[in-house]
C-alpha cells in the first residue's frame, strides 16, 4: 500500500515554504496478505517464500526511488528549491511471530527512507538489532523473490489493491473515531 504525505519545513527564502513528502508503505502487511496465499498454495515451494516478500517489495521501491532522483531534470528541480519523495516504512513491526521482531528494521536500513517503528519495536531493536545499511543490499534476490511469487501465480498488483482498500478502510474508521470523540467532547464542553 502506498500513501503519500506532505509537510512544510521552514522557508528556505522568506515567504517561500518548502514542500517535503514522503510516500509510505505498509511493510509487515505485504508478509501477511502475500503469506496468506502462500500458505493457501500450500506447496513447499509457496512455504519457502513466507515472510520475504515484504523487504523484497520495499528493497526494489527503494531501487525505484533512488533511479527517480538522478540527472539533469532532477538537478534542475532541485536547483528550484524541491526535494525528492523519500520512502517512507510503515507497518514495521513483526504481525508473525515466527519471525524476528526487528526483521522489518533490520533489513531496510538506509540513508534516505524513513520508519515509523513502533516503540515495542525500538525497544527490541535497541537490545538486539543489527545497525548496517541493508535497504540496498540483496536487490537481485530481491528481484527473484517476486519472479518466484509471480511463477506461483501471487498477483503483487491484487495484494497492493486488497491493502490499499484496506488500509483507506482502516484510515476512514480512524479518522470517523477521531470525529466522533472532538464532537462529544464539544457537546461536553458546550453544556458547562
Amino acid at each position: 500500500m502506498l500513501t503519500c504525505r506532505v509537510s512544510r519545513a521552514s522557508p528556505r527564502r522568506a515567504g517561500t515554504p518548502q514542500l517535503r513528502s514522503v510516500a509510505s508503505f505498509f511493510v509487515s502487511r505485504v508478509d501477511t496478505e502475500v503469506d496468506r496465499r502462500l500458505e493457501a498454495i500450500g506447496t513447499t515451494e509457496a512455504l519457502a517464500l513466507r515472510g520475504r516478500a515484504a523487504v523484497a517489495q520495499a528493497r526494489l521501491a527503494y531501487q525505484l526511488f533512488r533511479g527517480q532522483f538522478v540527472g539533469d531534470r532532477w538537478r534542475g528541480l532541485e536547483i528550484l528549491g524541491a526535494h525528492p519523495q523519500r520512502p517512507l516504512w510503515a507497518s514495521t513491526s513483526t504481525k508473525n511471530p515466527a519471525y524476528s521482531d526487528t526483521l522489518y528494521v533490520d533489513s531496510l536500513i538506509g540513508p534516505e527512507p524513513v520508519n515509523t517503528v513502533p516503540e515495542a519495536t525500538i525497544a527490541s531493536f535497541e537490545d538486539h538489532g543489527a545497525v548496517s545499511r541493508t535497504t540496498d543490499v540483496g536487490v537481485q534476490d530481491a528481484g527473484d523473490v517476486m519472479d518466484r511469487l509471480d511463477e506461483i501465480s501471487i498477483d503483487m498488483d491484487d495484494v497492493g489493491h486488497i491493502l490499499e482498500e484496506q488500509g483507506v478502510a482502516s484510515f476512514h474508521d480512524s479518522f470517523a473515531g477521531l470525529l466522533d470523540t472532538l464532537s462529544a467532547k464539544s457537546r461536553l464542553l458546550s453544556s458547562r
